[in-house]
């Protein structure tokens, strides 16, 4: 009996779903992208929300759209394997990427190892790439002033459904060590960075369980009704687009620094409309990168679900969401600042102009009258 009391279980039922995030658009007509999917018939596409909580309880505040890819081959530890793959098309411009590989009948020790083994052989380039630009390709007319996708955010999650024996969260924690699966090391870690590693657990249920890291999530769900792992996604593509926007700014304040400069270049009768011009320019930019963060910030609508709620927060807390956030609106204030500065130098050079303007009137009157007498 003790001895089946610390038996490792068996892992009867599960999945490995890897996550690869795109920017690809400034933003896209997921109604557009849908019909145009329709047309091509390598896959289904659909739009939906999330599946087991109620819509009023925790909701996209626009639902992306789905799209079946067809299943693909991954060759792990010299075992060619099914899995399937999906993406899913943000109205932001977001698309994420997932390969999801079903488990069956592993030991724990056997299903650490595919976890680790998916990591490293996903770690490439190959498998993603093809279907990125499959995807691009098809939806290319829905696209709204298309990027480079070259920004990329990656995620791992485990999850086990069923083990054979029915464990409680706290049970499996005892009869399993969780650090190797989501840390990817082998080497022995300090009790400091386990505890750091194990440190955001979140439960509803006795028998569910929730493990969130940076790179990796382990879920465990009997039951298969959470929709956990859609919000790890939108979690992370928010931090994709964040990240975007950061860059975006860091790309744009230098280049924004040289333009003002020139603009002040000396003093002469085309000051107003080239501080006009480049004050339009950061206005449309300001309201551009104000716009899309907005939808962003507000993709899921959480209300009641307190549960799905603390599991998000602590995401986009781990992720570091805010911090990323926060330096965007740092950025966009400065770049408010020039706007209202350039607006103002506009508006007192058009002043300027305007009162030369009246000056040489008076000055030709007062000389027209001094030829006529």
């Amino acid at each position: 009996m003790l001895a089946e009391t610390r038996r490792t279980p068996v892992v009867q039922r599960g999945r490995i779903i890897a996550l690869r995030f795109h920017d690809i658009a400034y933003e896209i007509d997921l109604a557009r992208a849908e019909a145009l999917w329709t047309q091509h018939a390598a896959g289904r596409a659909a739009r939906r929300g999330l599946l087991a909580t109620p819509a009023k309880a925790m909701a996209y505040e626009v639902p992306p759209l789905n799209i079946d890819l067809g299943p693909v081959s991954v060759e792990l530890d010299g075992i060619t394997l099914q899995a399937t793959v999906t993406a899913r098309l943000y109205d932001f411009g977001a698309l994420t990427l997932a390969i999801a590989l079903p488990v069956a009948d592993l030991s724990w020790a056997d299903f650490t190892r595919r976890v680790n083994q998916m990591a490293r052989v996903l770690a490439g380039e190959a498998v993603w790439r093809e279907r990125l630009a499959m995807v691009r390709q098809v939806v290319a007319g829905a696209l709204i002033r298309p990027g480079d996708a070259s920004l990329v955010e990656d995620y791992l999650i485990a999850e086990v459904n069923q083990l054979d024996t029915r464990l409680d969260a706290a049970a499996l924690l005892e009869r399993v060590d969780l650090v190797e699966l989501l840390s990817g090391e082998t080497r022995p870690l300090s009790m400091a960075a386990r505890n750091d590693l194990l440190r955001r657990q979140f439960s509803y249920y006795v028998d569910d369980l929730v493990v969130l890291t940076w790179d990796r999530a382990f879920l465990y769900e009997p039951r298969g009704d959470s929709d956990v792992a859609d919000v790890l996604e939108v979690a992370n593509v928010q931090l994709l687009e964040m990240r975007y926007y950061d860059e975006l700014l860091d790309d744009e304040l230098p280049r924004m620094n040289d333009l003002v400069a020139s603009a002040r270049k000396g003093l002469n009768i085309l000051a107003a409309r080239r501080y006009a011009g480049l004050a339009r320019r950061l206005y449309t930019l300001v309201a551009d990168v104000t716009e899309l963060t907005e939808k962003v910030d507000n993709a899921l609508q959480v209300t009641e679900d307190v549960y799905l709620s603390r599991v998000y927060a602590s995401a986009l807390e781990q992720f570091r969401v805010g911090l990323v956030s926060a330096a965007v609106d740092r950025k966009l204030a400065i770049v408010r600042e020039t706007y209202t500065a350039l607006y103002d130098e506009a508006s007192g050079a058009r002043a300027t102009l305007i009162e030369i303007a009246v000056l040489v009137l008076i000055l030709v009157e007062v000389v027209m009258a001094l030829v006529r007498y």
